[in-house]
């Protein structure tokens, strides 16, 4: 048995009670599910902002009525101290998932950016430390690689910010060593690599990659590359995050107050990925198999190849990756072809 299933069977015998913030977004509710599936006791706290209500409906379809039970829900915003102080009053872990993402949102928008990612964190990590919570784990990015040409990205060599967001997911984690340095609050930052799955909002301009391409597929829109289609990301599919955030929030202390990849270890250019996703695609609509990609300019504040190490997450948080990018995209792409096929 791996160190995740060990604590998932301890999790069972002793339930914890879980803030999820964001908790009706896409990492956020597969957070909840797993969870909840697993008999925890779970605050959520959203502001609707980009989360959405049938995220909570389909968890809520998928788990018992007792299950369901176990869940307590608060609508507000991480900018307001108060609300982030009642949602944290009782917790014993915080799994922080709110945030503004997108780079070229944070391009055409970086106050609301700062606000959210910035401001919001903070709020988080007041209230968090306030209500003694015994762990926060947050969402950091691979973003806050920034210019560094190495690959793969190894956690302690980072290089200027190319973005907003990517500044605003710098700060969060200064601002947890500080708090750690000043108050000793416990905290772990999670750099999440283009994590993908069920539930991820293939809709709106800022909409991630994958979902979007799945949708234009579908509908028989067209698919839009950025550039040449050689540049890569390392793809993380959403069970893997799940798994590290529930590893990180229960490590032992020796890997508390740092800072871990989440990812494959794996490079999949777009072009690639375009592939992928048309073969998987073809069998249920057939006007694919002839589908080619329409090239654009390559977008602003993007970096041209990213790749983790993940052996830190490995060694110190028992992380390991239960699904590759083919696995992950078997079953991410059954779930849009039931809900976008509607």
């Amino acid at each position: 048995m791996n160190r995740y299933a060990e604590i998932l069977s301890q999790l069972q015998k002793k339930p914890e009670r879980w803030l999820i913030t964001g908790v009706a977004g896409f990492i956020g509710s597969n957070l909840l599910e797993l969870l909840l599936k697993n008999n925890q006791s779970v605050i959520g706290l959203d502001n609707f902002s980009s989360g959405h209500q049938h995220n909570l409906d389909q968890v809520q379809s998928t788990v018992t009525r007792e299950q369901w039970h176990n869940f307590k829900f608060i609508e507000g915003d991480i900018r307001d101290l108060k609300t982030c102080q009642d949602a944290c009053q009782s917790a014993t872990y915080v799994l922080h998932q709110a945030a503004l993402g997108s780079v070229p949102r944070s391009i055409a928008d970086p106050i609301n950016t700062h606000e959210n990612n910035i401001s919001g964190f903070l709020n988080i990590l007041v209230a968090a430390r306030d209500a003694s919570v015994k762990r926060l784990v947050y969402a950091a990015s691979s973003s806050t690689y920034g210019d560094h040409p190495d690959l793969p990205k190894v956690e302690d060599k980072i290089g200027s910010p190319l973005s907003p967001y990517a500044v605003t997911k710098l700060v969060n984690e200064l601002y947890a060593q500080v708090f750690a340095n000043n108050y000793g609050f416990k905290s772990i930052g999670l750099r999440y690599f283009n994590v993908f799955g069920q539930r991820q909002d293939p809709n709106g301009a800022y909409a991630a990659v994958i979902p979007k391409w799945v949708a234009a597929m579908i509908t028989g829109s067209p698919v839009v590359i950025n550039g040449d289609g050689e540049n890569s990301r390392d793809f993380c599919y959403i069970d893997n995050a799940v798994q590290a955030n529930i590893l990180a929030a229960t490590a032992p202390e020796v890997a508390a107050n740092q800072v871990y990849n989440v990812a494959l270890g794996e490079r999949t250019s777009l072009n690639q990925l375009f592939e992928l996703i048309r073969a998987g695609l073809e069998r249920q609509y057939p006007h694919l198999i002839n589908l080619k990609a329409n090239h654009q300019d390559f977008r602003a504040g993007d970096i041209k190849h990213s790749q983790a190490d993940i052996s830190k997450a490995k060694n110190l948080l028992g992380y390991d990756p239960s699904h590759r990018i083919n696995e992950g995209l078997d079953k991410a792409l059954q779930w849009y072809v039931n809900n976008l096929s509607n």
